[in-house]
């Protein structure tokens, strides 16, 4: 990505001043997995994070977990005191979001929602996520980042 394109998401890191480095990785729509990314980007799969949407009681969240792993809906209705949650329809997401599926940045979405983490990024540094565009994964603090995103910090994978 040249220094000339920047993403939503990016824009915004740079503002709050979080430094970030930058990994691309190929992908076409049969290649989107969690697995092709970790197979692209040079880090470990704990510490590489995808973005999931979902609707509460009234209102949308963002969960982060690492991208090997599934989210557990109780545990995280749980967590963040709805009845129930659920994604959203694929189709729902760019105009929820702004963003489209591969490309789901917890930063810098069309409102701000309420974030959770899994309780697995306590164990690490450095963590990538989406940069807001597909191929394209932004590495960042990982407290840091959690901070910035006022994001709550829980146990939301699958055992």
């Amino acid at each position: 990505m040249s220094k000339s394109v920047k993403t939503n998401a990016l824009r915004l890191l740079d503002k709050a001043k979080i430094k970030y480095e930058i990994k691309e990785y190929e992908y076409d729509d049969e290649h989107l997995s969690g697995e092709h990314i970790v197979s692209q980007v040079d880090m470990e799969a704990k510490d590489i994070f995808k973005t999931l949407v979902l609707k509460g009681n009234d209102d949308y969240l963002v969960c982060c977990i690492p991208v090997l792993e599934e989210i557990d809906l109780k545990k995280l209705a749980r967590l963040s005191k709805h009845k129930s949650v659920a994604m959203i329809p694929m189709k729902e997401l760019l105009g929820i979001t702004g963003y489209i599926r591969g490309g789901c940045s917890p930063v810098g979405m069309k409102k701000k929602f309420n974030t959770y983490f899994d309780s697995s990024v306590d164990n690490c540094n450095k963590i990538a996520l989406s940069a807001g565009k597909r191929g394209y994964q932004m590495v960042v603090d990982a407290k840091e980042l959690i901070k910035y995103l006022d994001a709550v910090i829980g146990d939301v994978i699958k055992e």
